[in-house]
C-alpha cells in the first residue's frame, strides 16, 4: 500500500481523487512517455540491477587471492550502487531501467539525466531499502523524494 512520504506513519493513504492519476501534482502526463513508471516494471529493473551487481561483485571477487568470503556480499552492493550512480547520472537509465524501458528524470528538468548528487543520493537511500518501500499518492519512494526525481516510462 503506497504511504505519502510525510505521514506515512499515520495509516493509508488516501486514494487520488476520481479523475486525477499519479503523477498529475507533478504535471506528468496521463499516459504515454513521462508518466509515473508502476510497481511492477520497478521492480523488474531493480532486480535485474542487482542481478548486474552480484554478477560484476562476484568477478572481481573472483579476481583476488584469498578474499575474505564477507567481502563477496560488499563487492555485489559496491558494484551495484556504482553501477546506478553512474548510469543514471550520465544517461538517466541503469541496465535494468533500460531494459524495463524507464528512465530516472530529476523533476526540476525531466528531460535529461538526473546528474550525479540526485543519482547518489538515490542510490544511497535504495540501498537502505526502506526508504523505497515507503512512497507517497504518485509512486515516488522517499529515495526519489529526497532526490527530486521520479522514474517515468520512456
Amino acid at each position: 500500500m503506497a504511504r505519502r512520504a510525510g505521514d506515512w506513519l499515520d495509516g493509508p493513504v488516501e486514494p487520488l481523487p476520481e479523475g486525477s492519476w499519479p503523477g498529475e501534482a507533478l504535471g506528468l502526463p496521463r499516459e504515454g512517455p513521462g508518466t509515473i513508471a508502476g510497481t511492477g516494471s520497478r521492480l523488474l529493473a531493480l532486480m535485474v540491477d542487482l542481478v548486474v551487481g552480484g554478477l560484476i561483485g562476484a568477478f572481481v571477487f573472483s579476481l583476488l587471492q584469498d578474499p575474505d568470503e564477507g567481502l563477496r556480499a560488499t563487492l555485489g552492493t559496491g558494484a551495484f550502487a556504482v553501477q546506478l550512480i553512474v548510469l543514471q547520472a550520465l544517461t538517466g537509465q541503469s541496465i535494468g531501467l533500460r531494459l524495463a524501458r524507464l528512465r530516472v528524470a530529476r523533476l526540476a528538468a525531466p528531460n535529461g539525466p538526473p546528474g550525479l548528487l540526485p543519482a547518489a543520493i538515490r542510490t544511497a537511500l535504495l540501498c537502505l531499502v526502506l526508504p523505497a518501500l515507503v512512497s507517497d499518492a504518485d509512486g515516488r519512494g522517499l529515495h526519489d523524494k529526497a532526490a527530486g526525481t521520479a522514474v517515468l516510462r520512456v
